[in-house]
């Protein structure tokens, strides 16, 4: 599943292969991922419009055209963005392709999880405006993360961590990563933390996202950038990993419905504030 930085790399090649004005739209109008859309709509408004900017908000993405048009793409678990030559002819999976006269935009998703969502108006739709804040914003600050974390005292920590209206482009691996350095075991609740763990956990979320961003989004052919050596990122794939730190075998479980690597010894469980 696509995570923020992986996200960002999608919104950069999109805005890489844009060039001039949409002159044709195809899409699969019966597609899940266009469910929430009037296909025709989205086709008449885009026709003959440039796209202006783009955003990326967590696993959210928004294109702004010409003619006050948005198109959100959400990429669900197997969505991503790619830039074909132009002429190019849509595949089975492809929901979206925007023709320009020197390449073609394409929107695929074999899983079908992800959506697509359109808006004619020159104020930022809802959908796009009322996300939460980003994770190296200035609104995603200790206080904030505090009052979330306070509404969800029960979770466990690993849980938390995905919850998108809080920690906005955090995925699986983000979550373990972000965990492990701040030596947190990720089955204990959130109920058990302290101020000090709060504000460490803060500071390692924004620190992964923003050298993820740094690494991964870099747009280096078709393929992601991988995070710095040293991380947990690097281990946790295989059958047997072991810690970059201190080298013990990572310990793995199901948390919060999601395969979890950790090491016992960097992050050992305590279950009380009373440290």
């Amino acid at each position: 599943m696509p995570e923020l930085a992986e996200v960002e790399f999608f919104r950069r090649v999109w805005m890489r292969g844009a060039s001039g004005a949409v002159f044709a739209v195809e899409t699969h109008p019966k597609a899940r991922p266009l469910r929430a859309i009037d296909s025709d709509l989205l086709r008449k408004g885009l026709l003959g419009t440039r796209i202006e900017s783009s955003s990326a908000s967590g696993k959210q993405l928004c294109f702004r055209f010409t003619g006050d048009q948005w198109l959100g793409v959400h990429l669900g678990m197997t969505g991503e963005l790619r830039v074909e030559a132009a002429g190019y002819e849509a595949l089975k999976h492809d929901h979206l392709v925007m023709h320009f006269a020197k390449a073609s935009l394409v929107f695929a998703d074999p899983r079908m999880f992800g959506r697509l969502q359109h808006h004619t108006g020159a104020k930022a739709p809802e959908w796009w405006s009322d996300l939460p804040p980003d994770l190296t914003s200035k609104g995603f600050n200790e206080r904030w993360v505090a009052d979330f974390l306070a509404r969800h005292p029960g979770l466990p920590l690993k849980a938390v961590l995905l919850l998108q209206d809080g920690f906005v482009g955090v995925g699986n691996w983000m979550a373990d990563e972000i965990l492990w350095r701040a030596g947190l075991h990720p089955q204990r609740r959130v109920a058990s933390l302290s101020a000090k763990e709060i504000k460490v956990m803060h500071a390692e979320t924004v620190e992964v996202a923003r050298l993820a961003l740094e690494t991964i989004a870099a747009v280096e052919g078709k393929v992601f950038g991988d995070p710095p050596a040293g991380w947990l990122f690097h281990a946790r794939w295989g059958k047997v990993g072991v810690c970059p730190r201190d080298g013990s075998v990572l310990q793995r479980d199901t948390v919060g419905g999601r395969t979890t690597a950790w090491c016992d010894q960097c992050q050992p469980m305590r279950k009380t504030k009373n440290q």
